[in-house]
Order: C-alpha cells, then structure tokens, then sequence
C-alpha cells in the first residue's frame, strides 16, 4: 500500500490496526505519523493517546500488550514502534532485548478495534524472509517511503510554497537542490524561510533564493573554476582563501576543483554524441540544474586545456599528500602559476 492510499484511508477516517512505514524518505515517514495523530486524537487527547516503543530497549511483546490493554480516558490509542532489528533487512534479532514476533502475528488475527500499531522503521528495506514481514505484506501494512528524485521534490516544493500563498518559481527550486540536496527537512526549512521572506502572495526567484540560502562549498569552488577559466587569477586567488578562512582543507578543494574540471570534460564529450541536458544527468548522477550550469561553464574551457589542468591537478594532489609541499601555499602557488597561460 502507498502512501497516498493510506493517508486516503485515514481522512475518511479509517484506520488499520497496524502500518508499517519504512524508506529513506524520513521526513515523509514522520510527516504521515503527525497526519494520522492529528486525524485521531484533539490537542488535549495526544499525551494520553500515544504511547512510544524502541525494540532496542523493550521487547515487541510489551507493545502488543500495550495494543490489547482499552485506553484510558480517550477512544483510542496510538502506539507508536521505533524498530531497527525487528523488521528491518540487516537488522539483528539477537541482542539485549529478546523479541517474540509470534505475539503480534497471534495479535494479528484478533487485533483491537481502539488501537493503531505504527511501525517507524528506520531501514531502507525490510527484511520480506520474516515470516512476520511477509504476514503483514499480506494485510497490506506496509508503506514505503523512498526518497523523492529531483523532479518530484521540485514539484514538493513548489506545492509546499502554494499552500503557503507564495509562488516559488522553477529556477529557484532548482538552486534550492542544489544547495541542500535531497534532504527534505533542509528543503522544507528553506522553503518555509524564503515564503516567509516573500510576504503573502509573494514570489521567490533564484536571486532571492541566492541571497537567503546559504551557498555550499561546491558553488564556491564553482565560482573559483569560472575565475579560473576566464584567467582571473586574483579572483581565483581570492576565493581560495576566503574558503581557507571558512576552514576547508586545501586537499579537499584541490579534489573540488578536479570533480567540477572532470565534469565539464564528461560535459564536452556527451556533447558531442548529441546527449540532452535530462540524459546528460542521468548519466552523470547530477542533478539536471548543476549539468546546465556546468554546460555553460565548460563552453569556456576547450577539452584539451580541461585535461591538461587535470593532469596538473593530479599531480599537485601527489605533491600535497606525500608532503613535498605545503598544501596550503601548494595550491595558491598553482592558481598564480595559471595566470602565466595565454589562453588555450
């Protein structure tokens, strides 16, 4: 069962005895328990109404009896099982805690009508060779919650902003990806702060989107390539040590700097086979927003000068690692040896 069809389910006010909700999608996993504690219990009814379980300090045994005990001053109960070892593919059964999965499968086939079981499991798969995972994939307990690709979390973002009134356009949801990533409670936080910003019935383009997000190491050492590119060595230079005072490891921006050169150079080539920019990021593993801009930097660039400064790169990395020079003036001394090019 998705998802969907669960929340479904719910606002009709229907409620199975038992969800098991599991995924790397953690925010929406906790986003569809706060749903259905909302759906069942008033504000004044949720310190009384739900109970919280961890496998690994209780046996699953005390949840179960916990099930088929009536609640107290409410119509219902909510139990609520953090599990790592149980349920989940990899996890242990053996340990401190002795678990007896037969007293939810007998549970199972008489469960209570004033308690909901919810499973919060905190694995990417479960482990489906259980025979108390295959029973409950039989009554359709189980709701996955992978994580989102890039397109869906755009069109989750832009919905989150129109729900609060605001409109947040493409190209700022793009930049949002790109600097947090796929991480939904960073994106939620960040969406939330721009509408915020942007005033009801607002709009949030890239630029505000640039100006209140914090840029990430990545976009700098981007904004360093580009310097690089265009032969401006006292930019370059002085981006450099700006990230030196932010505390970043010259090794670690050396091997940036090679990621974002090599990208261009793989940029170049699928170029030349006629690659869209969608195919283009498929390949790569990027994001569709990062394979434009990096398409656009590498028009600078001629594929020759990209492996040749690859190639320094490389040796420079050597150099640094095996202390025949200072790391941190090996890499200045590199970005000033650049300036010396004429162009490629």
């Amino acid at each position: 069962m998705d998802a969907k069809e669960a929340l479904k389910e719910i606002k009709g006010g229907r409620f199975r005895p038992i969800y098991v909700l599991y995924g790397k999608d953690r925010f929406r996993l906790q986003q569809f328990i706060d749903f259905l504690t909302e759906a069942m219990f008033t504000a004044e009814e949720r310190e009384l109404g739900i109970v919280k379980f961890d496998t690994a300090e209780t046996p699953i045994d005390e949840a179960v009896l916990e099930a088929e005990t009536l609640p107290f001053f409410v119509q219902r109960k909510l139990i609520v099982i953090r599990d790592a070892s149980v349920l989940a593919a990899g996890g242990k059964e053996g340990g401190k805690v002795e678990h007896h999965p037969e007293k939810l499968l007998n549970y199972m086939e008489y469960p209570s009508e004033t308690s909901v079981i919810v499973f919060a499991v905190h694995a990417e798969k479960l482990d489906e060779r259980r025979k108390l995972v295959k029973t409950l994939k039989e009554r359709k307990a189980l709701v996955p919650f992978p994580e989102l690709d890039a397109a869906q979390l755009k069109q989750w973002m832009i919905k989150r902003a129109a729900e609060q009134n605001r409109q947040l356009t493409a190209d700022a949801a793009d930049l949002l990806l790109l600097r947090a990533g796929a991480n939904m409670q960073q994106l939620a936080q960040e969406v939330d702060k721009l509408c915020l910003h942007a005033g009801a019935g607002g709009t949030i383009d890239a630029g505000q989107a640039s100006l209140l997000t914090p840029a990430t190491v990545e976009e700098d050492v981007f904004a360093l390539v580009d310097a690089i590119a265009e032969l401006r060595i006292d930019r370059a230079v002085r981006l450099y040590r700006e990230l030196l005072v932010r505390r970043e490891e010259p090794i670690k921006i050396a091997a940036l700097i090679a990621r974002q050169l090599r990208i261009m150079l793989q940029i170049k080539e699928l170029e030349q086979h006629q690659y869209s920019p969608q195919q283009m990021a498929g390949q790569l593993g990027l994001h569709p927003y990062a394979v434009k801009l990096a398409a656009e930097k590498s028009r600078k660039f001629q594929a020759a000068r990209l492996g040749k400064l690859l190639a320094s790169l490389a040796e420079l990395d050597y150099r640094m690692k095996t202390g025949a020079i200072d790391k941190t003036l090996g890499l200045e001394l590199y970005l000033l040896s650049l300036g010396m090019e004429k162009g490629a």
